[in-house]
């Protein structure tokens, strides 16, 4: 192809690019990192472009003296090679320019560093558990605790065969049943740490990234000082669901935090209201397939059927139609070399008993009986 050529066809295809899709082009091929939405975040981008810039500049100087020197010192200029082995002064001079400059990167870096791992004088703690392949915020001032994990509807589209067009759902992915709920302009300590596996929580537009180990709670602290929905993702390979276990903060003025904190205590006592009295097949059936479709449908499918031999199928399985007794006992407290959870912290008395009656009665099973929610105690 001829210079000409190219130099048409080039600007004709980016200008394709960005008519048919400038956000795509802009937003998802983004070359910078993102600025954030915290007093942190922005000091870590400020460092950023400080380091860019300087980096820039001191490779412009080089590598111009060096093409300055290649043109100017060529042997077709009749210029002969200069022969010296020491200077003292340029010596000093290429060693004390480096320090310096390192000097500049480390003052600022050093002063971000120590901010943020200045857990002082918080508002208010958080303590984060990972799961797999879901999130637990507890709120420890005000004794609210909820699961976090990936929304129904993206749950349903992601499976094998779901025939659902994923490019239609808004944040694919992104999205979740629960979200961290927090005040703007609150210093927030949060504690990281994790139930069965590393896992990593890592929301970019909080400009930092922990790592959350089994038996170890690593500290850091955040301060938004928008309301905005900040998005991220588990940044640690945890397991099979890995790509399908987001963070979603949402973070709102003081006034609608407190209204939230007392809407969200006010459904969780409802969640768990029915649990001394006798339910019929047909509410723990519908109440089962709401928990199935956010707990078990990952792993066991939909519709079921599993993905063998990891996840075995529920439909017909004996532990699914064989003694209510036995099934209780593996959705309570799971079972020991197999990737089978034990929910009995992580599902309250109600809804264990409504899944494991949905399993029994759906799916294609039909064994006919059913769990209530006093049943379920004594095998906690």
């Amino acid at each position: 192809m001829s210079v000409t050529r190219l130099n048409k066809t080039v600007p004709a295809i980016l200008a394709f690019l960005f008519s048919c899709a400038p956000e795509l082009v802009l937003a998802d091929y983004r070359l910078n990192m993102t600025q954030g939405a915290t007093t942190i975040s922005k000091q870590v981008y400020d460092l950023h472009m400080l380091t860019f810039w300087m980096v820039s500049s001191i490779g412009l100087i080089v590598f111009g003296l060096m093409i300055w020197s290649i043109i100017h010192h060529r042997k077709s200029r009749g210029v002969k090679a200069a022969q010296f082995h020491h200077s003292s002064r340029w010596e000093a001079v290429w060693t004390i320019i480096p320090i310096l400059i390192l000097l500049t990167f480390a003052a600022p870096a050093t002063k971000t560093l120590i901010m943020m791992d200045d857990t002082e004088d918080t508002d208010m703690t958080i303590k984060v558990t990972g799961y797999q392949w879901k999130w637990h915020y507890d709120y420890l001032d005000e004794g609210l605790s909820f699961f976090s994990t990936l929304a129904p509807e993206h749950n349903k589209a992601r499976q094998t065969g779901s025939n659902i067009d994923v490019t239609k759902i808004e944040n694919y992915l992104l999205e979740v049943d629960n979200p961290l709920v927090v005040p703007v302009n609150k210093k927030i300590r949060i504690l990281i740490t994790a139930n069965d596996v590393i896992h990593a929580w890592w929301v970019p537009d909080l400009g930092w990234k922990r790592d959350a180990i089994p038996g170890f709670v690593n500290v850091n602290w955040t301060e938004l000082t928008e309301p905005g929905i900040y998005r991220g993702q588990c940044a640690e390979l945890c397991g099979k669901d890995h790509g399908f276990m987001p963070i979603v903060v949402k973070a709102v003025t003081e006034t609608e935090y407190k209204q939230w904190i007392e809407q969200t205590k006010a459904t969780q006592e409802a969640a768990v209201a029915g649990a001394d009295r006798e339910w019929a097949l047909a509410e723990l059936i519908e109440r089962g397939q709401a928990v199935y479709s956010t707990n078990c449908a990952g792993c066991h499918q939909t519709n079921g059927q599993g993905l063998p031999p990891t996840f075995p199928a529920l439909t017909g399985s004996p532990v699914a139609t064989g003694p209510i007794e036995n099934h209780i006992e593996v959705v309570v407290n799971g079972r020991t070399g197999t990737p089978m959870q034990a929910f009995g912290k992580q599902l309250n008395t109600v809804d264990i008993a409504a899944v494991v009656t949905f399993e029994r009665n759906a799916l294609g099973n039909s064994v006919g009986d059913m769990v209530q929610p006093a049943q379920i105690p004594a095998a906690r």
